[in-house]
């Protein structure tokens, strides 16, 4: 039986030791077995060199190939059982016979091969399932997070243009108390009071154009500063600070560069030097409003 299968599996077209190979691993249970175990392993490195046995190997006490599949050991028992049946007749395949045996063993290897194409299809689809899913989730997540983004930044732009309306409207109080101060002061008293005062050269002191007679000292001075991008950042500052708390100010909060500039007024046009820096804003006659602008400074 074991050369009957062995010439078989040599006229269907595989090498001697690939056969040998095939019926000794498989166990010697014939050809059908030999062909599955040649087809799950035609691309082996060592397929083509001549079989070994390990010391200790009997023939026919070898376990079923590995990969084998509920499907293909019923397959096999099955042709075992004809080869057995076969095989009791104690003669030797005709041509005919072997025809016939390498007919079912091309059908069998061509069923299989299409069994292995329709699961590696269905293998191929999902992963391509998989994969979308993936990229779709990804998708969402990118999405989600420019989108928490979006909503964070606004809170910011909201928060910020919410400071400035603040700073703005303590600075418009500020003006009105002093408006309301030097009113009382200058323009509210009595007639009895108005000889009091050292210097009083018109009927109408309280005209805006008017300075009063003594110098009011400002604690807080609010400073306005126009960006290189036509952008302002407006805070307030004590009046005893140096002008370098503001030059500090712009460098943090400032969104046009980070290029070297210069701090100076418009007019009259007056450009600080690093020596003003160290100055209070006070002294440099920036109480208790001023507007300054950033220009850039140029390398000498």
């Amino acid at each position: 039986m074991e050369c009957t299968a062995l010439e078989s599996l040599i006229e269907m077209g595989f090498s001697q030791n690939r056969a040998e190979k095939a019926l000794a691993l498989t166990g010697n249970q014939g050809i059908e077995q030999a062909m599955d175990w040649l087809m799950e392993h035609e691309n082996d490195p060592d397929v083509d060199e001549p079989y070994v046995p390990p010391q200790g190997h009997v023939l026919g006490t070898e376990e079923p190939p590995e990969g084998s599949t509920p499907e293909t050991m019923e397959a096999r028992a099955d042709l075992v059982e004809e080869g057995s049946a076969e095989g009791d007749d104690k003669h030797p395949l005709t041509e005919e016979e072997k025809r016939e045996q390498t007919k079912r063993m091309m059908e069998l290897i061509a069923q299989k091969q299409r069994e292995r194409e329709e699961r590696e299809k269905r293998e191929t689809i999902e992963r391509e399932k998989q994969r979308r899913k993936q990229g779709q989730e990804l998708s969402m997540i990118r999405q989600k997070l420019q989108e928490d983004e979006m909503k964070k930044m606004a809170e910011e732009r909201r928060r910020e243009k919410m400071e400035e309306k603040l700073a703005k409207q303590r600075v418009r109080e500020k003006i009105e108390r002093d408006k309301a101060e030097r009113v009382k002061k200058f323009g509210g008293g009595s007639s009895s009071q108005a000889p009091a005062e050292p210097v009083q050269e018109t009927p109408v002191p309280s005209s805006p154009s008017q300075e009063p007679p003594t110098k009011r000292e400002y604690d807080q001075c609010r400073i306005q500063v126009r960006l290189l991008d036509g952008t302002s950042l407006t805070q307030t500052f004590k009046a005893k600070e140096q002008l370098a708390a503001v030059r500090l100010y712009v460098e943090l909060n400032r969104k046009d560069g980070g290029e070297p500039f210069h701090l100076l007024t418009s007019f009259p046009r007056r450009i600080f030097t690093d020596e003003d820096m160290e100055k209070p804003l006070q002294e440099l006659g920036l109480v208790p409003s001023a507007v300054l602008i950033v220009a850039k400074k140029c390398n000498s």
